[in-house]
């Protein structure tokens, strides 16, 4: 009953649409971007609730304060002490080659101000783990939400970037003057 509400809500009643061509193993990372806005969480929740499936995410650990924190932990939130070297990237990437299945969503940005110097922790949990990234877009302005690429990471983050930042280039954020290549 909550996938079909979730639908209904992102679908019918704000009029998103969604693009998805690439197919979904059992384990991947996306890439979401732009990411402008904390509409962009709202719009995730909604979208993975309506496809019925769990995706983990990292946000930075002030979120999880009592009683947000239980909260954020259900919808599959992971914090992260942004300010301490906490091998984060490697004990993520031991823990998508011991489970079965997993999915993380990670906006390469890290911040909803303009950067173009791009987080890339994403890139070598994929590396490290041998997963596929998935490239999901939000474009406010068309009310879409697309994956039409995947990335399999070579090794080489300079090109490897190029290609994953090249295919955000024409979507809009929520706060388009705040997203930055």
């Amino acid at each position: 009953m909550f996938q079909k509400l979730s639908k209904k809500i992102l679908t019918e009643w704000c009029g998103w649409k969604i693009n998805i061509t690439e197919p979904h193993p059992d384990k991947y990372i996306i890439a979401l971007a732009p990411h402008t806005s904390n509409w962009d969480f709202i719009i995730g929740q909604l979208f993975s609730h309506a496809l019925g499936i769990r995706i983990n995410f990292l946000m930075k650990s002030e979120w999880f304060f009592w009683p947000l924190g239980i909260l954020m932990r259900h919808l599959g939130g992971i914090p992260v002490r942004r300010s301490k070297h906490m091998n984060s990237t490697e004990r993520i990437v031991r823990e998508a080659t011991e489970m079965k299945e997993f999915r993380l969503c990670i906006t390469p940005e890290g911040t909803r101000k303009p950067n173009p110097k791009w987080r890339t922790g994403f890139y070598y949990i994929a590396l490290g783990a041998k997963l596929p990234i998935l490239l999901y877009g939000v474009d406010f302005e068309r009310k879409l939400i697309q994956c039409t690429k995947t990335v399999i990471p070579t090794g080489n983050i300079e090109e490897d970037m190029k290609e994953i930042k090249a295919y955000f280039k024409d979507f809009k954020g929520k706060k388009p003057e705040k997203f930055a290549l």
